[in-house]
């Protein structure tokens, strides 16, 4: 019952992706098939073995996850690998790499909002587009709305060149770049027409419910605090959000307080909302990242004290 699930759950992913014969009987299964695909098969059953063994469970969707490593020529070499397993993009599997992005998984999967603050290249965007699109394709969301404030073009946007779409995109631009790693660029195009996946502004979230979502905020340290306000309230039933962002690069005038800077102190009690902190030991780009960031640190806190 536990491998197979019930009413045979467990099996259902496995006869949908194959075309081999899957008879069980008593304690035994038999595989009727090409070599090839009996081959692939008879791995996935020793996997989910393993996995019902480490874990002391096995779903459907884990199923998936293990036909996916499976087919990639990948197996699970340990119990927190498959735990940290994200997506599976077009080149690899997205997992996560260090401590806090662990912890990162774990928030998000307890939580309906979860707040990614730290440094840039600390893996915050991308493992939240990830998410997304994880749920996704798994059918537990249908769609995924990613928003960015546009604070540098502010009030004077009909001064840029080309039209509306034009104007924005530069500061849209990191989100398509992380879709564009992780699906097909026909399905990411489709889907984009579709409204399935929609990339906005953030001020083109106001008067918006979002049901059945997965809402991404990205560099929230530029959100205004009714701005922050705004797009917490827009959650609708079973969504999802994830706020991402680096307070110590806040773009916004000087007289504006940033709403995620305020939002820690007002929210961290509340359940179902979950805080996860980043630092440089996370960085995850080019090795010379985690040099530049201690470089500006050490040069702060030499010409202005040190930061709380």
């Amino acid at each position: 019952m536990l491998l197979l699930g019930y009413n045979d759950s467990n099996l259902k992913p496995i006869e949908s992706r194959f075309t081999t014969n899957i008879t069980v009987r008593g304690d035994n299964v038999y595989l009727q098939g090409t070599t090839e695909e009996v081959d692939s098969v008879e791995k996935i059953f020793k996997e989910m073995i393993f996995v019902l063994n480490t874990t002391g469970k096995l779903n459907s969707k884990d199923v998936e996850t293990i036909i996916d490593l499976t087919l990639q020529g990948r197996e699970i070499v340990s119990e927190n690998e498959f735990d940290n397993i994200v997506l599976y993009s077009k080149k690899d599997v997205i997992k996560a790499k260090t401590p806090n992005q662990i912890e990162y998984i774990k928030s998000v999967k307890e939580n309906d909002i979860c707040f990614a603050i730290g440094p840039a290249g600390t893996g915050k965007t991308y493992l939240a587009v990830a998410f997304a699109v994880s749920a996704l394709k798994k059918g537990i969301v249908k769609k995924i709305v990613l928003a960015r404030p546009a604070v540098e073009a502010g009030e004077s946007l009909g001064f840029l060149p080309g039209d509306f779409r034009e104007k924005i995109d530069p500061y849209l631009r990191p989100l398509y770049d992380a879709l564009e790693e992780m699906l097909p660029f026909e399905q990411l195009k489709n889907n984009i027409e579709r409204g399935i996946i929609e990339i906005v502004p953030l001020a083109f979230m106001r008067g918006r419910t979002l049901n059945n979502a997965y809402v991404i905020l990205d560099e929230a340290q530029n959100a205004t605090i009714m701005q922050m306000k705004m797009f917490l309230t827009r959650l609708g039933p079973n969504s999802k959000a994830i706020i991402t962002g680096d307070i110590t690069q806040i773009d916004l005038p000087s007289f504006s307080q940033s709403g995620l800077v305020q939002v820690k102190q007002i929210l961290q009690h509340i359940d179902g909302v979950g805080f996860v902190y980043f630092d440089k030991g996370d960085v995850v780009r080019h090795k010379l990242v985690k040099d530049i960031i201690d470089a500006y640190e050490k040069h702060y806190q030499e010409n202005n004290g040190k930061k709380d």
